[in-house]
């Protein structure tokens, strides 16, 4: 058995069989020791190296440089251990992205816990599965967010509430703890989060991620694809507990002695002014989030950016194209996964082709392979496989069978690659339609339908239909000024025909006035099919 710091071995007890892990690659250039503490990377290391007077958090609840955000989150471990917490025991975090959930989030690790950050808008019912597998010892929360997490039954340990204007709030208690905290040695493999995947129905699954991972995206990801310098400033929308936000906005920034902006409502609006105010140099969000701010930023000064990262969802061409034109800016568009932790494939600068997601990043490989996990021939599409320094593997869940085979990470995505090893994306594999024996892509079709110009958003699914079995049916929303109607209706339909092969243009449309997304910006497309599919 591999050595552990961890003396509570809920996490290691649960990881898969050697056997079903996929294969794991050293990061390039890299060379983590045994024994590695994530938190200790970030901060002390990063102190070491940028001294601590730096701006390392802007925040609606503080702006601290990382000398503060240090002295803060050793105080705060100290409180943590004082509450009971030994290594390996998991914290629950629950709040919007400020400056206490990060250094919760660090304090945690600093003293050999597990994170299990929540998305705080979740409710009650939601937050019970997360609990059920992590069995979370502790629980920091925002006390805004009190009210639903006080309905949570099967949580029995104790909650640490932050904000507020309560006497034993965590801010008064860290003030009379201990400056000085000596982290605990975990090892580079002891497991550091559960970051559970977003917008799945059922029994939740946690995706168990290690402290050489988390230094491992910065290594990979952000040291080639967003080259940070201690200078930039970073800001964006997703939550920290969606670990897109978590990487681009604590990690990412942290490791090379940046600054980032932490927002605690990521709307549209809010990030392009945060981007003015503070001079906002890396931008991470969604694409639907890059194509709602484009009829603003003609109100904004966007003209610090030099980097905008999209993940989360397929990026549009029609969007990378109306974002360059906004800005002069080419989005660095990114597929990641939960189970990888954080973007795999992408591409910058020079090496960008608009409408492919990218190339593997440094340190991984990837294939687009069949179901024999042979791979197929350049254009070809396929299932997605991918390996690198992170991988899946579940917390005691029997789905991991399904996500690794043979090795390889199977992402359930369907691409095809060219033979220049560029990567693009046709469909979730759940997500092709097939009609008429034709194969369509739903992002296709939705890419025709967004370069139209009176569409703000649309979200395509197959429809059942009793002569071709299924149809391409379009839900579209409408910009402010156009007339929902059979009119446009048909101009729509005889768009697409003119953009792609005749055959895919959707045979229905449907007009609604928004799309259902998760709360990480995600388009729920299984509940268009329930509604309407």
């Amino acid at each position: 058995m591999r050595a552990t710091a961890h003396l509570d071995t809920f996490t290691e007890d649960r990881l898969p069989p050697r056997d079903s892990w996929p294969v794991m690659l050293d990061v390039p250039g890299a060379n983590y020791p045994g024994r590695l503490n994530a938190s200790v990377e970030l901060l002390d290391a990063t102190i070491a190296s940028h001294g601590p007077d730096r701006t390392a958090f802007i925040a609606h609840d503080a702006v601290l440089t990382y000398g503060q955000l240090s002295a803060h989150v050793q105080q705060c471990a100290n409180v943590l251990i004082e509450s009971g917490l030994i290594p390996g025991n998991r914290v629950l975090l629950r709040g919007p992205n400020n400056a206490w959930l990060v250094i919760a989030w660090l304090a945690v690790l600093r003293a050999g816990g597990v994170v299990v950050t929540t998305i705080p808008l979740l409710r009650a019912g939601e937050l019970s599965p997360i609990v059920e597998v992590s069995a979370p010892q502790l629980a920091i929360v925002d006390h805004r967010f009190m009210d639903e997490w006080n309905l949570v039954e099967n949580f029995t340990g104790e909650t640490l509430v932050y904000g507020g204007d309560s006497a034993d709030r965590l801010e008064v208690r860290t003030e009379g703890a201990s400056p000085v905290c000596e982290p605990v040695l975990t090892a580079a493999e002891d497991v550091a989060l559960l970051a559970f995947t977003s917008g799945t129905t059922g029994k939740p699954k946690a995706t168990m991620h290690t402290h050489q991972d988390v230094l491992a995206i910065a290594d990979t990801f952000s040291a080639h694809i967003v080259k940070p310098t201690a200078d930039d400033v970073f800001a964006g929308s997703p939550p920290l507990a969606f670990t897109f936000g978590l990487g681009g906005l604590v990690i990412f920034p942290m490791r090379v002695g940046a600054s980032s902006v932490l927002l605690e409502a990521g709307s549209p609006a809010n990030v392009l002014s945060a981007i003015a105010e503070h001079g906002v140099t890396c931008l991470f969000t969604a694409p639907t989030a890059y194509r709602a701010m484009l009829p603003l930023i003609s109100e904004n000064d966007v003209s610090s950016l030099r980097r905008c990262i999209s993940a989360g969802e397929t990026l549009p061409e029609a969007t990378w194209h109306a974002w360059r034109d906004a800005t002069g800016l080419p989005l660095i568009d990114g597929i990641g996964a939960t189970e990888m932790l954080h973007i795999f494939i992408s591409a910058a600068d020079e090496d960008i082709v608009p409408g492919s997601t990218g190339k593997a990043v440094p340190g991984y490989q990837a294939m687009v392979v069949d179901e024999n996990l042979e791979p197929v021939s350049p254009g070809v599409p396929g299932r997605l496989a991918v390996r690198g320094p992170t991988g899946c593997r579940y917390l005691d869940d029997e789905r991991q069978s399904a996500y690794v085979q043979g090795g390889w990470n199977i992402t359930g995505d369907i691409y095809t690659e060219d033979e220049q090893g560029y990567f693009r994306y046709l469909a979730r594999a759940d997500d092709m339609i097939v009609s008429s024996g034709y194969n369509i892509a739903a992002p296709e079709v939705e890419n025709a339908l967004l370069s139209h110009p009176a569409v703000a958003e649309v979200a395509v699914v197959g429809a059942p239909d009793e002569d071709r079995g299924v149809v391409v049916k379009a839900f579209v929303v409408l910009l402010t000024g156009n007339n929902a109607d059979d009119g446009m209706r048909k101009q729509l339909q005889d768009h697409v025909k003119r953009v792609i092969a005749p055959y895919k243009y959707p045979r229905q449309v449907e007009f609604v006035a928004e799309l259902p997304k998760t709360t990480t910006g995600k388009l729920q497309r299984h509940r268009l099919k329930e509604i309407g599919g």
